[in-house]
């Protein structure tokens, strides 16, 4: 009785914690969006790097104008090693609000655009930006990213009528702003219950003739995507607007707002310390019978697999320790000495470098016996880095195909984590494929090939290898290609294996590149193979398009996945054909592969094809085809089978109108708010 008591007593003070953080203003601590510009690179520890240190410093500085939420700057003296830079906060968001955003936003543009010498990073904040080239006073509308709420409007036609000229009073306020910010809101009525709310901004270094022209391009981006939608918003690198059914801004500037926040804070912190010292209590003893039970799971996965000498991976290395026992382990795996590593990449000399991975560079390097190799060289600083090495050791050197990457050996000295591989002279697929001067080289016949390569590569691991493993992270880079032109699927840094008749698992560590991750796994941590079908659904459409998903976008906002399947809804589907494809293509061929591509994106897992299904269609003239369904607009959506808490849910949903899930801000509070009924109910439960 008195355990049911204190459950009760921690699901209510979860809820009001929950409800009064998600009535509190927020700050997002992940980037909204980000762009890292491929063209141009820096090399670590050179001058560039030294100008960009230099740069973002003073962006950060406290004696930075915040006040005024806009600031350039530039570091260095000589070309080509300038860095240029500029930061923008929102025009209501406070002094401090915006340091602690440009402050965030400087170390996570570093960390997500490693050694790129142009990005962008966005925030609900602010924005930084900086480049190897002057950036102030000029209008710049690449790249664009739009994103949509995912609620529909019912009164249409009222509702276009509103917001679009709300919008465009918006723009001719904010293109003349006499503050100084370029800058307006504005709210107006929609039904006796609900309001719109806009808002629009520009860089100050802007003309009124360049901001007016770069919002209302803007509106016209939201118009093409959003019309019908509760919410929208449209990011360039000049300006940006936004529109929602719900007041997202003026939760900073005013006194009253300031006031409203600390009433909140005050009236869930008690709740929230009374919360968290129940849930320790409660929670204790299940997470570490979890743990354990996790712990024995991946045991039994990794006993499966060869033993390596993991233990000590953080630690120094010695030759006494490879040599020994636990080298005896490894017999059918070798481990390669650090000289011999050494003198083959010339003491990892920058010539041999062939690019930089997530977790480290990757390089050239020549055996004395004339054997060319590739090394990849992990971060001595990276953990997680670490457990992808143990992690694709353990996996690729049990897997032989003709389509999957061979794995040489590894070399675990000093403080060194190196894995050696065969060498792929063409590099990786993206290489050619995002290329319009090398995509030439892949005619119709070689991308067909590399097609149905990289389709028998996934279904040995998923049915034809002594193990299921799930790939995760399946793109366009991690497909190498050997001289002839032939496909290998390479990192397994962060495959996972299934055993017996396991289908799919979930994770709280979501991986991968998004633009090819499957929604259930994007948003709920789902993986199974169809995880892996909806990727290469998205690869297949992409060599037939020769146009990247994730930097993608048609005239009317869609994504690559959304505009091929209108076109073959259409009976176009032959226009999303790469142009450099027109005179070596077989057009019956095209036509099946995007229509293959289409039903792996399908948004439910259960209406995606086998890769079993895939190859067979792909070889043969005879298997008719379903018909695909529309693909997910977005990734964003939100499951909840259980009937239990249902109600209380839908409940919260009507306090919340606009709890539609698209930003990492609202997906934390929604983890948070699971989190308090899964430690309740239990974890079966939901």
């Amino acid at each position: 009785m008195a355990s049911l008591r204190v459950s009760r007593l921690l699901l209510f003070l979860c809820l009001l914690c929950f409800l009064g953080f998600w009535l509190s203003p927020k700050v997002s601590c992940q980037p909204l969006q980000y762009f890292c510009s491929d063209t141009f690179f820096y090399s670590p520890y050179s001058t560039y790097e030294d100008s960009l240190n230099s740069l973002f410093s003073a962006m950060s500085s406290v004696n930075a104008p915040h006040n005024n939420g806009f600031f350039y700057d530039t570091a260095g003296t000589d070309l080509p090693d300038i860095a240029y830079g500029l930061f923008l906060c929102r025009g209501d968001v406070t002094t401090n609000d915006c340091q602690e955003c440009v402050e965030t936003a400087t170390r996570e543009i570093l960390r997500r655009c490693n050694n790129q010498k142009d990005a962008i990073v966005w925030y609900y904040n602010c924005f930084l930006r900086y480049s190897n080239q002057s950036i102030v006073s000029n209008l710049d509308q690449s790249p664009v990213f739009i994103m949509s709420n995912t609620a529909n409007i019912t009164e249409v036609d009222r509702f276009r009528q509103v917001y679009r000229e709300m919008m465009d009073d918006i723009a001719t306020r904010a293109a003349n702003d006499q503050s100084g910010k370029k800058f307006a809101t504005k709210e107006v009525n929609f039904t006796a219950y609900q309001h719109i709310y806009g808002l629009g901004q520009c860089t100050p270094d802007l003309s009124i003739y360049d901001c007016d022209t770069c919002l209302r391009d803007a509106i016209s981006r939201l118009r093409g995507c959003c019309d019908g939608r509760q919410g929208g918003t449209v990011l360039f690198p000049s300006c940006n607007i936004r529109y929602e059914l719900y007041p997202f801004y003026g939760l900073h500037a005013s006194s009253k707002g300031s006031k409203r926040r600390m009433a909140i804070t005050i009236s869930t912190s008690v709740s929230t310390v009374s919360m968290f010292a129940l849930l320790g209590c409660y929670m204790y003893r299940r997470m570490r019978s979890k743990r354990r039970e996790q712990e024995e799971k991946e045991h039994s996965q990794e006993s499966q697999l060869i033993h390596l000498p993991v233990e000590r991976l953080a630690d120094d290395y010695s030759n006494d320790y490879l040599h020994g026992e636990k080298q005896a382990k490894s017999q059918d795996f070798p481990l390669i000495g650090l000289d011999l590593i050494k003198a083959a990449t010339q003491h990892f000399s920058e010539d041999n470098k062939l690019g930089e991975g997530g977790f480290g560079p990757v390089y050239k390097g020549t055996l004395v016996d004339g054997k060319e190799i590739a090394v990849k060289r992990l971060s001595r600083t990276s953990g997680q880095g670490l457990r992808e090495l143990k992690n694709e050791v353990t996996l690729i050197a049990r897997l032989q195909h003709r389509n999957l990457v061979r794995l040489l050996g590894c070399c675990l000295e000093g403080n060194e984590s190196l894995l050696i591989y065969e060498f792929m002279p063409n590099k990786s697929l993206d290489v050619f494929l995002f290329d319009s001067t090398k995509g030439v080289i892949l005619d119709w016949k070689k991308r067909l090939n590399i097609i149905k390569g990289i389709a028998r590569g996934i279904l040995y691991l998923h049915e034809d290898s002594r193990l299921r493993i799930i790939h995760r992270d399946l793109k366009a880079s991690n497909v190498l290609l050997d001289h002839e032109m032939n496909p290998k699927i390479s990192d397994f840094g962060m495959a996972r294996i299934f055993g017996g008749n396991q289908i799919e698992d979930n994770t709280n560590r979501v991986v991968g590149t998004y633009g090819y991750m499957a929604p259930e796994y994007a948003m709920e941590g789902l993986f199974s193979i169809k995880s892996d079908v909806f990727s290469f659904g998205v690869l297949l459409l992409e060599i037939v398009s020769g146009k990247k998903n994730n930097r993608f976008l048609s005239q009317n906002g869609q994504s690559l996945i959304t505009y091929a399947w209108e076109l073959w809804s259409e009976g176009q589907g032959l226009e999303l054909m790469d142009p450099l494809l027109v005179e070596s293509s077989v057009l019956d061929e095209v036509l099946k592969c995007i229509h293959i591509g289409l039903l792996c994106v399908q948004e439910d897992p259960a209406n995606r094809p086998t890769m079993s299904f895939v190859v067979a269609t792909l070889v043969s003239d005879t298997i008719s085809l379903p018909r695909p369904t529309r693909p997910a607009f977005s990734i964003g959506r939100i499951v909840l089978p259980s009937t239990k808490f249902q109600q209380l849910v839908k409940y919260v949903l009507l306090m919340k109108s606009h709890f539609q899930i698209y930003h990492p801000g609202d997906r934390l509070i929604v983890a948070s708010f699971l989190l308090c009924f899964r430690t309740y109910y239990g974890q079966s439960s939901i």
